[in-house]
């Protein structure tokens, strides 16, 4: 991985959730096709820049994660 492509890494991670809303992590992955520590260094970038939250919605017994922008 080139430290160089994290920041345009995650640019297309935030142009996906400002296209989308909310992602979940499988779905943010797959759409992004980005991997493994690409992914999650895109996404530490985005996090430093306080640029994306983690929501966590109940769906009865069980909890799902999605990333969102900040407003």
């Amino acid at each position: 991985m080139e430290i160089n492509n994290i920041g345009t890494n995650a640019g297309v991670i935030w142009n996906l959730l400002n296209e989308n809303g909310k992602l979940t992590e499988t779905k943010l992955k797959k759409e992004s096709g980005l991997a493994g520590a690409e992914f999650f260094a895109a996404l530490g970038w985005l996090a430093r820049e306080g640029k994306i939250n983690v929501v966590v919605e109940e769906k009865g017994a069980k909890s799902c994660e999605y990333y969102t922008l900040n407003a």
